[in-house]
């Protein structure tokens, strides 16, 4: 236990952030509760994809980031090595054969930083990731990053929560959307719809799409670009592919029990309207036409089975940026806003804590911070 200068907290939000928060703040002996809408991880966290990775070419500080959630997720196998929600069995991911082809501009920027990377072509494939139809791979050929893996949050999450009420800590849920309480110019807690109101020495906001609406709510600018998301659950499947997949038109993932996950944002822009009352229809042909998709990358072409359909905000701040840490003009509030929640579930909880419960700022979250968005 380390010294705190605060003894109380309110985490709005029990996704993987939220959560990995308030854990980490219970393990400094800070009393934390937790406040959600329903039942934890119902947001973004439910129907991510959660391919842990630091691919593609991005700013320094965030694939620092990265790497290091990938790291904790790494000590986090290396407890439970049978784990069937979390596994690092590497990614393949290839592009269209057209102008958009970035194969080797980012083969080039991953050997550059270290990322592990292997360029391979259709016929190397098959000799290094089972489980493939490699017949879809593009003349420009694939990139493998063998360190690569997944999680499957909802578990991760589940025994995050079991850790955090064996530390003490309270988890609310099913009592609407709660919102900060600002007092005196500083957060003081936060309410639900009920009206129950927590009060806290600091309110840390974790409610993926929502972050921006909410802050807004309390005159704080945070950018968001965030889009409509579609994830497909597929029955049990006994097939050999154990690597993420990320193609020209699917991505698919490994999940427990031998079942994949998998979307893409055509699936979304094309697959999903947004009713008047803000609820969402999916237009089932579109559903049919992704898991045809996934089939034909897949070796042996299987035949695949709808087992649930998760449909909602995927959060993405307005730069692409992560958005964790304090709100300067206001005391005692904090948020936690990204893409890549999966990647970055671990290390952000980690490093908010920190600088929750003793003041400090993180030299890891420099770029990052909410102050950096201007009011429009």
């Amino acid at each position: 236990m380390t010294d705190n200068i605060i003894s109380t907290a309110v985490i709005i939000g029990a996704g993987i952030f939220g959560v990995s928060t308030a854990v980490q703040l219970a393990r400094r002996g800070v009393n934390v509760t937790i406040l959600n809408d329903g039942p934890p991880a119902n947001g973004a966290s439910g129907r991510s994809l959660s391919w842990l990775n630091s691919a593609r070419m991005r700013s320094e500080p965030y694939h620092r980031l990265r790497v290091a959630g990938i790291d904790r997720y790494r000590t986090l196998a290396a407890k439970n090595p049978d784990a069937d929600w979390l596994r690092f069995d590497g990614g393949l991911t290839w592009d269209a054969d057209d102008e958009r082809n970035e194969i080797d501009a980012a083969y080039r920027h991953e050997v550059s930083i270290g990322y592990d990377a292997q360029r391979l072509s259709a016929q190397d494939v098959s000799r290094v990731v089972p489980g493939l139809d490699t017949s879809g791979i593009t003349p420009q050929g694939a990139i493998f990053n063998p360190g690569e893996g997944w999680v499957d949050l909802p578990t991760l999450i589940g025994l995050l929560l079991n850790e955090f009420s064996e530390l003490g800590g309270v988890v609310v849920t099913d009592q609407g959307a709660a919102k900060v309480v600002i007092e005196g110019g500083r957060a003081i807690g936060a309410q639900t719809a009920k009206g129950d109101l927590h009060r806290a020495d600091a309110v840390v906001l974790a409610t993926g799409p929502a972050v921006p609406k909410m802050a807004a709510e309390n005159g704080q600018t945070i950018g968001d670009d965030t889009p409509i998301a579609l994830i497909v659950q597929t029955k049990p499947l006994a097939h050999p592919l154990r690597a993420v997949l990320n193609t020209p038109r699917v991505a698919v993932r490994p999940a427990p029990g031998g079942t994949f996950s998998l979307d893409a944002d055509w699936a979304a822009d094309e697959g999903v309207s947004v009713s008047a009352d803000g609820s969402y229809q999916i237009h089932e042909s579109v559903i049919a036409e992704l898991l045809a998709e996934a089939a034909k990358v897949m070796e042996g072409n299987p035949q695949l089975e709808v087992a649930s359909v998760g449909v909602g905000g995927k959060p993405i701040p307005g730069d692409g940026e992560p958005v964790i840490g304090a709100m300067k003009d206001i005391p005692g509030y904090y948020v936690a806003f990204s893409h890549s929640g999966a990647t970055l579930g671990l290390i952000v909880g980690e490093l908010l804590a920190y600088e929750v419960a003793s003041g400090a700022e993180h030299p890891m979250l420099a770029t990052f911070r909410p102050g950096r968005f201007k009011p429009v």
